[in-house]
């Protein structure tokens, strides 16, 4: 199959900054609902029970969407996309802004999941085909994944000060105004895309990859909340089990597959969606046990916290420059196998901090050296998911590879929470809370340190280069 190349932005550089600003958006939506909730469940409703769906009501919808909007993004085009995501994003967040009742805010959310769905792939695929791959794609990566970063730290802060100052719905409203930006600026920034071809939807496979990704994540979400004995679990976990399995046979026998299964035969994408796997099964929790940390044993306020998270995103930015700086001199793989190391080296640091009579200072080594690793696996892992595959199958890969560290996250973030709560009952909640957290970071750190494993499948510097010259060679840009 023989991919164009979509013509070069005349304007490079607002170009990346429009694209930063699609990935920052994503992160900040992840973040800046979690100081509003109890605002939220106060004035709109929510039980201690159905609070939790805020949070579950996004993740779903994103994390079972995502292979789906990355096909999309190939086939209708990667602009279309980026523009349909942000206006998605803008009418969710003036939905749940507006939403007096639980029913409305958790559909705010919901479709607020489906934008991020929408955008992610294609965000990520304008980027790796909007720039050559190599340095210029290296750099523009590092921007991107700096973006990101900067999107966690400032939802956790601008959570706190606008609840404080506005109200909770000013968290919802915030998204409106940059998504209105994003997508008028697409049209002069952004490449135009070409005609549309939804022809190539595998519709069996889109159906049951959608619906047995998004149980899946449901039946981890749900049952780490409520048990996983109850019968909605158990179901869900059932037909989430049946249709992957499905999926995959359709998938291995369809002729326009949703996800073609020789796409795993690149090295470089096939390691990098098991190490993308492997960091969300354990570092994308770390954030979720910096914050109860602060607020649960240290008593920081919202804003407090916000405060304590620009360390780091100062250490992870830092990590995303060296990351760039290290490929460039040592090779993706190599940059990799070092990132992952610095992770399970930060969680041995961090986790002896972690207790009752602590502080920042007791914790800031580990949070240092662990921001550092999770900035360099993060950038290196989407450069090495992105290397060697041809730009009409770019949506794709970033949908696979997405869909891989949502997958990751749910199902870690249930594992570590149920490692850190084992035994807490009839102990003094701050100890025993520090306790189950440093129990919990030692497990992370020794979970991430697989991930080598999977790092060494990456060719090498020397191999890297005749696979990129192959697909050069059967990929020619116009």
């Amino acid at each position: 199959m023989s991919a164009t190349q979509p013509p070069a932005s005349r304007r490079p550089g607002w170009s990346l900054a429009l694209l930063a600003l699609g990935h920052l958006i994503i992160s900040l939506d992840f973040t800046i609902i979690y100081v509003a909730l109890p605002d939220i469940a106060a004035d709109v409703g929510f039980t201690p029970h159905t609070l939790q769906w805020v949070i579950t009501a996004y993740a779903v919808l994103y994390g079972g969407f995502l292979l789906f909007g990355g096909r999309l993004s190939d086939l209708v085009g990667r602009r279309r996309m980026f523009v349909l995501g942000m206006v998605l994003y803008g009418v969710a967040s003036v939905l749940g802004g507006l939403a007096t009742a639980p029913t409305v805010l958790l559909a705010a959310r919901a479709l607020q999941g489906l934008a991020g769905a929408v955008l992610f792939p294609a965000v990520l695929a304008l980027v790796n085909t909007t720039f050559a791959e190599g340095r210029e794609r290296n750099r523009a990566l590092t921007i991107w994944a700096m973006a990101g970063a900067g999107g966690l730290t400032a939802g956790a802060l601008a959570g706190g000060v606008l609840t404080q100052a506005l109200g909770w719905q000013a968290v919802f409203y915030v998204n409106v105004p940059l998504a209105a930006i994003g997508a008028v600026a697409a049209f002069s920034l952004l490449p135009p895309d070409g005609s549309a071809t939804g022809g190539g939807i595998d519709v069996p496979g889109a159906l049951t990859g959608t619906a047995g990704i998004t149980l899946l994540i449901f039946a981890v979400a749900h049952g780490s909340e409520v048990g996983w004995a109850r019968a909605e679990v158990i179901v869900a976990a059932v037909l989430a089990v049946v249709l992957l399995a499905t999926f995959l046979r359709l998938q291995a026998r369809g002729r326009t597959p949703l996800m073609p299964l020789r796409l795993f035969r690149n090295r470089a994408l096939s390691g990098a969606v098991v190490v993308i796997l492997i960091f969300g099964l354990a570092m994308q929790a770390v954030p979720y046990f910096l914050t109860l940390y602060f607020q649960n044993v240290l008593g920081f306020s919202a804003l407090e916290t916000g405060l304590a998270f620009l360390g780091p995103t100062l250490s992870i930015t830092t990590g995303n420059l060296l990351s760039e700086r290290l490929i460039h001199r040592l090779g993706t793989r190599n940059t990799l196998i070092i990132g992952i190391v610095a992770n399970a080296v930060g969680a041995v640091l961090l986790a002896p901090g972690m207790h009752a009579q602590g502080s920042f200072l007791t914790v800031l080594a580990g949070v240092v050296v662990i921001g550092l690793g999770m900035g360099i696996t993060y950038e290196a892992m989407w450069i090495a998911a992105g290397t060697g595959v041809s730009a009409d199958e770019q949506g794709l890969a970033s949908g696979v590879a997405s869909t891989a560290l949502q997958v990751g996250t749910a199902v870690g973030l249930a594992a570590l929470v149920a490692v850190a709560n084992h035994g807490i009952e009839g102990q003094a909640v701050a100890a025993a809370t520090a306790e189950g957290m440093r129990v919990a970071v030692y497990v992370l750190g020794a979970v991430m340190l697989t991930a080598v494993l999977a790092a060494l499948r990456l060719p090498g510097s020397r191999a890297q280069l005749v696979s990129d010259q192959d697909n050069a060679d059967l990929y020619p840009a116009s």
